[in-house]
């Protein structure tokens, strides 16, 4: 079981960064390990992300205890799951929820146990988590992607037509801070979020899948006038400081989860950069 704790670094300290310390604090890199869980701790909106995969046997959500002090995971937390592997299911509190390939999971405040399992060993599910403090409990949602209909956006002629799956939001379903979906580019368009945004009012986390092999995304962060890039492989996730910038473009079409935790759950509040802004 691996744990790691990332702690809030400032745009001013930021700004003399070299590429090995902008991965070292806001890269995700070794996000699933075969029958175990990965923890990173952000003390940005105190966000945890995990990586679940299940291969051999059924997995138990841990508490990660030293970094919750809790009696178990959900004691004060809540949770959101998208699973971008192969079938599988979980169990919470004695519920079983299908969760097919892309499928998504909103687990509220004081479930005690959730498990997760494959159904193919072959080809294992991958159960992505975010989760964030809750000031409320709320009821578990099953959420289907056959059910949600995208957002369509962008263009072809900019490079970035793309879908978004709004999963966790208010207008769907009740969570105390947690908002969290997924877009997919549509080929042949490589770019993601742009124009670019900040938005003080809340952190978020990219997670990039469906990165064709020996393919990779440019992510860029920073503030507008001072950004910097991180180049990010499938299966790894960025963390977005609230003052940067969060915009990528890959060698390829590719898809990613976006997940945000703070004051404000609507998706649109966002201070919007114009490209002539950026540097």
């Amino acid at each position: 079981m691996s744990k790691e704790v990332r702690f809030s670094r400032s745009a001013e300290e930021v700004k003399t960064f070299t590429t090995a310390q902008l991965r070292q604090n806001f890269l995700i890199e070794n996000i699933f390990q075969n029958d175990d869980v990965s923890c990173t701790y952000s003390m940005q909106d105190r966000f945890i992300v995990l990586g679940i995969k299940p291969v051999s046997k059924t997995i138990q959500l841990p508490v990660f205890q030293h970094l919750t002090k809790a009696n178990f995971f959900l004691e004060r937390r809540e949770i959101g799951i998208i699973n971008v592997g192969g079938a599988g299911q979980i169990t919470v509190d004695g519920t079983v929820f299908s969760m097919q390939n892309k499928d998504g999971l909103y687990i509220g405040r004081g479930k005690k146990e959730v498990l997760f399992e494959s159904l193919d060993p072959q080809n294992p599910a991958l159960f992505y988590a975010n989760s964030c403090t809750a000031h409320a409990e709320y009821p578990s949602v099953h959420i289907q992607k056959a059910a949600i209909q995208p957002l369509d956006m962008g263009d072809f002629a900019t490079a970035n037509r793309r879908l978004i799956y709004q999963y966790i939001l208010p207008n769907r379903l009740k969570t105390a801070q947690l908002v969290m979906g997924f877009t997919e580019l549509q080929s042949p368009s490589v770019w993601n979020t742009m124009p670019a945004h900040t938005h003080l009012r809340r952190n978020e986390v990219y997670f990039y899948f469906d990165v064709p092999e020996n393919q990779f995304v440019m992510h860029f962060m920073g503030e507008p006038q001072e950004t910097k890039h991180v180049v990010v492989r499938n299966h790894q996730g960025v963390i977005s400081p609230e003052w940067s910038i969060h915009a990528g473009a890959g060698s390829a079409s590719y898809s990613f989860i976006w997940a945000m935790a703070g004051e404000n759950q609507d998706y649109t509040d966002m201070d919007k950069v114009e490209l002539d802004q950026l540097l």
